[in-house]
């Protein structure tokens, strides 16, 4: 079994799922504000199993979708990490990053501070030489936060495999970052 990595930062804890996680997750899941760039929101049974799963590869590579909750109250918001999709696309085989925060925490940046601590995470704990991430087209706050955490969109959209041909959300785009340039940007030296 790996060291199980959990991440502090200022406001935020992330760390693995629990029981209790799987109701708020499941409501989140279920929020069509929250799901719009998705197929569709999530059965609770889906939900609990993505829970389930996030928590699994947790538990065997000591690290992944971290259960997010903010340090004050230790109320769960979401959930934040670093995730080798299944699916072939252009940047396989990858490690992505990947974010989703139950609507009423939006805009007050927990998904910036927490996607910044597991980029440091991915980077300096796990060495990994470049970290990705992609959405629909349409998702411009989630693109925007990905052009906030220093990463490079890819000048050629790809259409995601997961998604049948014309569906609206297939034309996706991808935002790249390497161990080099992140570490230039954080101000480490070679």
């Amino acid at each position: 079994m790996q060291e199980m990595i959990e991440l502090t930062t200022p406001r935020l804890l992330l760390r693995q799922w629990r029981d209790n996680d799987l109701a708020p997750f499941a409501a989140l899941n279920a929020d069509p504000r929250v799901m719009a760039f998705f197929p569709s929101p999530l059965t609770r049974e889906a939900s609990d199993a993505m829970a389930r799963r996030c928590s699994s590869l947790i538990a065997e590579r000591g690290w992944g979708l971290w259960a997010v909750t903010l340090r004050e109250n230790n109320a769960f918001i979401g959930m934040t990490g670093l995730h080798r999709p299944d699916a072939q696309l252009p940047c396989s085989p990858c490690v992505e990053i990947g974010w989703r925060l139950a609507f009423d925490y939006w805009g007050q940046g927990y998904a910036q501070e927490a996607a910044h601590a597991a980029l440091q995470a991915g980077f300096m704990r796990l060495q990994l030489p470049e970290i990705v991430s992609f959405t629909a087209l349409p998702n411009v706050r989630s693109s925007a936060l990905m052009a906030r955490l220093g990463m490079r969109r890819d000048a050629d959209p790809f259409e995601h495999p997961a998604l049948p041909p014309g569906h609206r959300l297939r034309a996706h785009c991808l935002y790249r970052l390497t161990r080099a340039e992140w570490l230039h940007r954080e101000g480490y030296t070679a």
